[in-house]
């Protein structure tokens, strides 16, 4: 019995000591209530815990400071991998990516640049990258300064600097590569540094399809460690919004769609491949690319093996660029007087003013009259009023003896109408400005810009 006893004390106490904590202190502290603790899973964030930011003091420089902290108790069984503490602010989130390898990690971290101003108190493994990250950085920046001097004056002697700048890089890649060979950290540091030309080149146009033509040369995307973390999409990002980028929007669009084909060639996983295009997508759903979020879904998405496409998610982001500028407004019909008409086949003015309003809409009721009396010499423009109604009464007196020559539509059930839905109608009045091919080509926020757009 007495064995039995201690055998379980081991057990417990072994357990508990095998278990790791992760400490953050924010200095200043912030106005927020909770931190959310996620491990990383390639594109995506698998929940571990949340917490909540206590009001705590630090000894920083001397000084006592007022500071918030957080804890998470990792469970025993935690795997090591890449792990984000998102804290929530008011306007924003923010978040510290982290690398854990069974051991206690405590940092400290400005809210206002987290990423940039996080410091570790306890953690070998990061403290080891982020030192690494620092050297390699200082030693990149040498060798692009001459590099960049060489190209300004071609006529400057600095083949020998450029060639010690090298050499230490590849001193300093080579010493934190075999430092760190039994670290988790090490497949980051192995794909972290830029290819250098042994012999500088002439041109700005050389040097920057040097880094283009090498960008991914270091890195393996079979690699599971490199995967699970926030580094390949953050590569993949940097080559496409940053290593190729133009100041002529045309062209950019263009540079665009050859970097996605180049990155998404790079990936033989379909799986891994599905999850970076959906990213790609969202990515440009923030800039309401819809040229790119079309390309991505028709080059790529869409070629993918029908078991892999997600129809929820590609109904979804398609729906959210149905009525925006550059897409051929939705269709719908309706009658008047007995005689029916539709959207696309409206032909009496090379442009129409579309605006969504309702009778119990205060500002509508502003508005609409001031939109009526513009309208009355804008003659190449006709306007189609859809009306959200739960009912026609007063929509019916409103329209015959407020809006005539106006093209009026009635749209029963208000919000939950079928076009006000597929139009993303959230408030009214919501206006859009179509070409005589039903294009959008503008969507005025309020009357004073629909004003400001039609006199212009």
């Amino acid at each position: 019995m007495l064995k039995k006893l201690l055998s379980l004390v081991v057990l417990v106490s072994s357990t508990i000591f095998s278990q790791h904590t992760v400490k953050g202190y924010i200095s200043p502290n912030l106005k927020s209530d909770w931190v959310i603790l996620y491990r990383i899973e390639g594109t995506q964030q698998v929940f571990i815990n949340n917490t909540t930011i206590k009001k705590d003091s630090l000894n920083i420089g001397g000084n006592l400071q007022a500071v918030g902290s957080f804890q998470f108790k990792l469970p025993a069984n935690a795997k090591p991998g890449s792990y984000r503490a998102t804290y929530y602010r008011l306007e924003e989130t923010g978040f510290i990516d982290f690398y854990y390898n069974k051991e206690n990690i405590e940092f400290i971290f400005n809210p206002e640049y987290a990423q940039q101003s996080v410091a570790f108190a306890k953690s070998k493994e990061n403290n080891f990258y982020k030192n690494y990250l620092a050297e390699i950085t200082v030693a990149q920046e040498k060798i692009d300064s001459i590099q960049i001097a060489y190209i300004q004056d071609n006529s400057l002697k600095l083949d020998s600097e450029y060639q010690q700048a090298v050499t230490k890089f590849n001193a300093v890649q080579k010493k934190f590569e075999n430092e760190s060979k039994n670290m988790y950290v090490y497949d980051f540091i192995k794909a972290s540094p830029r290819i250098n030309p042994p012999k500088m080149v002439t041109t700005g146009l050389a040097y920057l399809n040097q880094i283009k033509n090498t960008f991914f040369s270091k890195l393996n995307f079979k690699n599971t460690r490199l995967k699970n973390s926030a580094f390949l999409t953050n590569r993949i990002l940097d080559y496409i919004f940053y290593i190729n980028f133009t100041e002529d929007s045309e062209q950019q669009q263009m540079l665009f769609k050859s970097s996605i084909d180049t990155v998404l060639a790079k990936l033989d996983n379909l799986t891994y491949k599905r999850d970076i295009i959906e990213f790609l997508i969202s990515q440009f759903e923030s800039s309401k690319n819809i040229e790119i979020i079309d390309y991505l879904f028709a080059k790529h998405y869409d070629k993918l093996p029908k078991n892999l496409i997600n129809q929820k998610f590609k109904e979804e982001k398609k729906a959210l660029f149905t009525a925006t500028i550059g897409r051929i407004a939705p269709d719908f019909t309706w009658s008047e007087n007995g005689k029916s008409y539709k959207l696309s086949t409206l032909n009496d003015a090379q442009k129409y003013v579309l605006v969504f309003w309702s009778t119990s809409c205060s500002h509508c009721l502003r508005e609409i009259p001031q939109l009526h009396e513009l309208m009355k010499n804008k003659t190449e423009y006709k306007v189609i009023a859809f009306a959200l109604e739960n009912n026609a009464f007063v929509w019916e007196t409103y329209s015959k003896t407020n809006l005539p020559g106006w093209h009026n539509v009635l749209g029963l059930n208000k919000w939950e109408n079928k076009t006000a839905r597929t139009y993303q109608i959230n408030a009214t009045p919501t206006y859009f400005i179509l070409d005589s091919s039903k294009k959008i080509i503008a969507k005025p926020y309020e009357f004073k810009d629909v004003k400001i757009y039609l006199e212009n």
